[in-house]
């Protein structure tokens, strides 16, 4: 099976059509961020540093800069050496042009560069400016560089995560900058809704610990009443039982979650163990969390003797929470996926066709669109500088001068 086909719509407009980014950020978290934005209209500038561009355009798969590709579309970009004579006042004069302006450089780089954001916000009044960072503008680690490995392992993730004789697992993807992404992006929309009432912007200090930590939870109120430290569970849960991924027969596996008692009486009655329900060892969740060892012994010996469409039909049938645990090459055969639109294939010059991730969340009257594929390194140098007044003349200067591409 193959996703829906669609075709980039370059006329397509958002509910922030009209709003400049320019996002100076590097890696995963800033272009989270951005792409949440230029996916529902905004008019995002990448300005990347010379002569690589954005390192995420070196994260690629047989020559393929994947994430590129996939976060990096919507987005003009414009090369810039930043070390160069010049640099400072360009970039200052494509922030006079923005809206919003992303940054993550080691906090105090800014004001180094003559670019402190208040004073930013002084000359431009409107001006939103997101600074994004491992650990913060304040406090004892904020001059520390930080990358979202740190931060899953520093912010208590990383403890939770694992099985519970193993040691601790950080995730296999950019979990924290994903999050801080999505937080950044929340964060300039309410400052938007902000300077709508007062005319005002104001700066955005958003560190990925901060971001990490919050999706935690209870942690520190639970440790407060306890006195003690969550232990890593694997797949099952410090909160709930039942609730693991379960093998069945065919070596596949199914995720079951009963965190409801009526969940967890539904899956006892499929699998032909209704005693289970009056059982005192699992009569409640608090009892179920004290015996959650024996509790998974018995649903996994069911599991181990049915194969995972069995299991899935008997347990869909009975009306229980549990789902295929899906690798790629799962998704890619699952209808769900292609009608919903979750991956759609675009056009793409190096490929033919790339599959990336739909525009989310999905708004009714003003959804998010693809308008344009990811940028080549200065693909938009020339029309962005024009647009911030310079004359054919100085670009081509500039550009002779090695100062941008």
């Amino acid at each position: 099976m193959s996703w829906q086909r669609v075709d980039w719509a370059p006329n397509s407009t958002g509910p922030l059509t009209g709003v400049r980014v320019l996002d100076a950020s590097r890696l995963v978290a800033g272009n989270m961020c951005s792409l949440q934005m230029a996916d529902f209209g905004a008019d995002v500038v990448k300005v990347e540093p010379l002569p690589s561009g954005d390192p995420l355009r070196a994260w690629a798969q047989r020559g393929v800069s994947t994430f590129w590709k996939a976060y990096a579309r919507n987005k003009r970009s414009v090369g810039l050496d930043f070390r160069a004579d010049g640099a400072v006042p360009l970039l200052g004069r494509l922030i006079e042009q923005a809206d919003v302006f992303i940054e993550n450089f080691r906090p105090g780089t800014l004001e180094k560069m003559g670019l402190a954001p208040e004073d930013l916000i002084a000359r431009h009044p409107g001006l939103i400016v997101l600074r994004v960072s491992g650990f913060g503008q304040t406090g004892p680690y904020a001059p520390r560089p930080g990358f979202g490995t740190l931060v899953e392992g520093m912010s208590g993730f990383a403890s939770r995560n694992g099985m519970a004789d193993g040691p601790p697992l950080l995730p296999p993807l950019a979990l924290a900058d994903m999050i801080a992404g999505l937080y950044g992006a929340n964060a300039v929309a309410m400052a938007l809704r902000a300077r709508d009432q007062s005319g005002r912007g104001q700066i955005i200090d958003l560190a990925l610990l901060d971001a990490m930590t919050s999706v935690l939870g209870p942690e520190a109120m639970d440790y407060a009443l306890t006195s003690k430290v969550k232990p890593r569970v694997g797949n099952a849960s410090n909160t709930a039982a039942p609730r693991n991924a379960y093998r069945s027969s065919d070596g596949q596996f199914i995720v079951v979650s009963g965190s409801m008692q009526s969940m967890a009486e539904r899956l006892f009655t499929a699998i032909g163990r209704a005693d289970l329900i009056s059982d005192p060892r699992f009569v409640s969740n608090a009892k179920r969390l004290e015996n959650r060892d024996a509790l998974d012994a018995i649903i996994g010996d069911w599991f181990a003797k049915i194969s995972r469409a069995e299991a899935l039909d008997i347990l869909g049938a009975a009306g229980v929470t549990a789902c295929p645990l899906n690798d790629i090459a799962d998704i890619a055969d699952d209808i769900h996926f292609r009608d919903r639109g979750l991956y759609v294939e675009v056009p793409d010059a190096d490929l033919g066709h790339a599959a990336i991730h739909g525009p989310l969340p999905r708004l009714s009257a003003t959804p998010g669109s693809l308008r344009s594929p990811a940028p080549t390194l200065g693909e938009h140098t020339d029309a962005v500088l024009a647009e911030c007044g310079l004359s054919p003349a100085e670009i081509a200067a500039a550009r002779g001068m090695g100062l941008v591409a």
